[in-house]
């Protein structure tokens, strides 16, 4: 399964990522986590990605790219992949689409999370994240109370939490508008390709969970997706107007060719006409010289 989930910040796509690792056992591959590690790691990719982001730049699409192939080079993803948070435009997702499809191993469908901006405000500014696991949970959603809970797997020890810079009410609005701009024609897009699905993210986790699997399991087929049903309606009924059109076509041709072929038998029954008059022609001929024979017999 090599799946894109796509959605505005806050909706829900590192949570429902996590439970798709659980579930099926293929890796969630973020290129935020993939830009850390080849930074931290001092890779020839994260040397030139560290230099872009030391000068203020943003890093090339090429760089991060690579760093996917080489993710995707890795035993664990041959069975299939997570992709979240790339792509995030058209650009990205046409070189993402070509190189998948040079290594034979294109998508089999991208998901879009579908949440309402007052709900996604919400989430965005109480979301946590631990500094040791980078695991995500929600002050509103009940799960950062599971953090008292739980370890991190790094540290062994408790969770610790912190809010990103970026995930306060105050840039929301911003983040929102790219994404709107940017990312969200990435729908149509897909759509084109027949990969795009969609759910209703809001509500109860293991709800939205239950939605992503069915999407996931419907009309599934390697390096294939499915359009939504509207849309395989609209192409259904788009093919059947052209067929109506060529029957009625073929039934009118023949109607034409009628009056021709009511004037093709009245020519043709002209050479019968004039053999029987020649044959009346004959027979009166041969009958002259036998009444001068029996005129001059007298």
């Amino acid at each position: 399964m090599r799946i894109v989930l796509l959605g505005a910040p806050g909706s829900g796509k590192g949570t429902q990522s996590q439970r798709l690792v659980q579930h099926h056992g293929i890796p969630q591959i973020s290129t935020g986590d993939l830009l850390r590690a080849a930074v931290a790691n001092g890779t020839p990719l994260g040397l030139r990605a560290k230099a872009a982001m030391d000068a203020g730049k943003l890093v090339d699409d090429e760089i991060v790219l690579g760093m996917i192939r080489e993710r995707l080079a890795e035993p664990d993803a041959q069975r299939g992949f997570i992709l979240d948070g790339f792509p995030r435009n058209s650009a990205q997702a046409q070189a993402l689409d070509a190189m998948l499809r040079e290594l034979g191993q294109p998508l089999d469908a991208v998901v879009e999370m579908e949440v309402e901006y007052d709900e996604l405000t919400r989430r965005i500014s109480g979301r946590r994240t631990c500094s040791d696991c980078g695991r995500v949970f929600n002050t509103f959603g009940g799960t950062a109370a599971q953090s008292g809970a739980d370890t991190c797997p790094k540290t062994g020890a408790p969770h610790r939490l912190f809010q990103r810079p970026d995930d306060n009410e105050a840039t929301v609005a911003q983040r929102l508008k790219v994404y709107e701009e940017k990312t969200r024609p990435l729908a149509e897009f897909y759509r084109g390709q027949g990969l795009l699905r969609s759910i209703n993210a809001q509500g109860d986790v293991d709800a939205v969970t239950a939605r992503l699997e069915a999407a996931l399991a419907s009309g599934k087929t390697p390096g294939r997706g499915q359009a939504p049903a509207s849309v395989r309606a609209k192409v259904r009924a788009k093919k059947r107007a052209p067929a109506g059109k060529k029957a009625s076509a073929t039934k009118k041709a023949p109607a034409k060719k009628k009056s021709p072929s009511k004037k093709t038998p009245s020519k043709r029954k002209a050479p019968p006409r004039k053999k029987a008059r020649r044959k009346v022609a004959a027979s009166k001929a041969s009958r002259k010289p036998a009444r001068r024979k029996a005129r001059a017999h007298r």
